[in-house]
This record gives structure tokens, sequence and C-alpha cells, in this order.
């Protein structure tokens, strides 16, 4: 785990402008790779190749260390090898086994996935309603929110996270084709005001809620199991009193 995370910050440091194409690095970042590989290659050997592909992590492992082999061959800057090389990063989930009750959080995990599915579809449609309803009406206002519609559901979303609620109106208002009388600027604050409310507020606390709701099931079960244990215990001792008297 140690050259795990050596090898990442040596990789990490190799992204500064300063340290690009630095050849001591380069040789630090190379003998990790053959390090790997020997260790695959002596795993192979101690393990047998049955052995040593039937475990998940050494599966993962060698697929690693053979997507990292063409770094060792003269390749200049090429970008996939370059992309080859933060593919290497990905060694760093292997930490995720030290998580304690990792198996029950990804369980609990998959169920709040499944029970968000249904908010996150409505919040989508909801999105998708009222970006085309604002590029409509404010496509020439605020081009850069509303131009068109990608660029819009981008705007309505990122209102939905309260990011630019104020700034967004602004700049439809003091824009020379937003709204001029104080009636439609009123309006249109109202307008955006309900769009942080519904989608915002309302919409992404309530995905936020189930999902922390579900995450949490099983201490909420093992709660009710001992409750339920414990009223049986007290009818039990209860029919014991009864019978002793």
């Amino acid at each position: 785990m140690v050259t795990i995370m050596i090898n990442a910050f040596i990789i990490f440091l190799m992204y500064f402008p300063q340290f690009q194409k630095n050849e001591f690095l380069e040789l630090v970042d190379n003998f990790f790779i053959i390090l790997f590989l020997v260790e695959a290659i002596v795993k192979l050997q101690e393990m047998t190749f049955k052995g040593y592909f039937s475990s998940r992590w050494n599966q993962f492992d060698f697929l690693i260390v053979a997507f990292s082999l063409p770094a060792l061959l003269p390749h200049g800057d090429a970008p996939l090898i370059l992309l080859l090389r933060l593919f290497r990063l990905i060694r760093l989930v292997r930490f995720f086994k030290f998580v304690p009750h990792l198996a029950s959080i990804l369980e609990g995990l998959g169920r709040a996935v499944k029970a968000s599915i249904f908010v996150i579809l409505v919040l989508f449609l909801l999105n998708f309603m009222l970006a085309l309803f604002t590029c409509h009406f404010y496509r020439e206002a605020a081009p850069q929110y509303f131009g068109n519609p990608l660029t819009s559901c981008y705007s309505i979303f990122q209102m939905f996270t309260v990011e630019g609620w104020n700034e967004i109106p602004t700049a439809i208002i003091e824009s020379e084709y937003g709204p001029k009388s104080n009636f439609f600027i009123g309006l249109t604050r109202f307008y955006f005001v309900i769009v942080v409310l519904i989608g915002g507020i309302f919409g992404m606390s309530l995905a936020n809620a189930i999902f922390v709701d579900e995450m949490t099931i099983d201490n909420t079960r093992e709660l009710e199991e001992k409750i339920d244990r414990l009223q049986e215990q007290i009818v039990e001792l209860k029919d014991l009193i009864k019978s002793n008297k």
C-alpha cells in the first residue's frame, strides 16, 4: 500500500508544469511499473495461475499492470500513454477494502440509488420542461445561460443546486433584451424563485432525504429487531410472573 501511495504522489508531481518531462520522476515512475510487474509475476508463481486469478483484487492489479506496460516504451508525449499513467491511479481504490463494513455500505448505497431513481427521474423531467420554457422566454436576454436547450438544462440544474440563483435573473434584467417594466421584472424574479424552491429546496432535499434514509435503514432495522426481542422478553417475563402466582 505504501508503494501505491508513493507512486500516486510521483504521478501527482509529474503534472506540475515545472516537473513535466522530468527525467528523474519518469525514471522513478517506470521503476514502480517494473516493481508491480515483478510482484504480479512472483504471485503467479507462488499461487499458480488459477489461484492468482481467483482473487478479484489480483485480477484488478493484473489489469492495471498490463495497461501500464506501454509506458516503458519510448513514446514522447503520446496522449494514450499519458492517459494510461492516470489509469494507474485507480490502484488507490484498493484502500476501500480497509473501510469498516464495506459490504454493508455498498448494499445500502445500492438500495439508496434504487429508491432515489423515481425522484431523480421526476427532477430530470422537471429540469427538461423548465429548461425549454426558460429558453423560449429568455434566450435573447441571457444567451450565455439559455441560448439553447442544452445550455438551458445546465443553467436550470445549476439553480436546482442553489448556484447562481441571484446572478442569473440579474443578468436577464440588466440585459438590453430583458424585461423593462417593473411588473415583468418582478415576474422574472418570482419565476426564478419558484424554480429554486421547487427544484432546489424541495426536489433536491427530497432526493437527499430518501438517499440518506435508505443508507441508514440497516441501523433502523437493527434497532427494531432489538426492540422486538425486548418486547418478547417482557412478555415471557410477564407470563413467568403470572405462572408463579
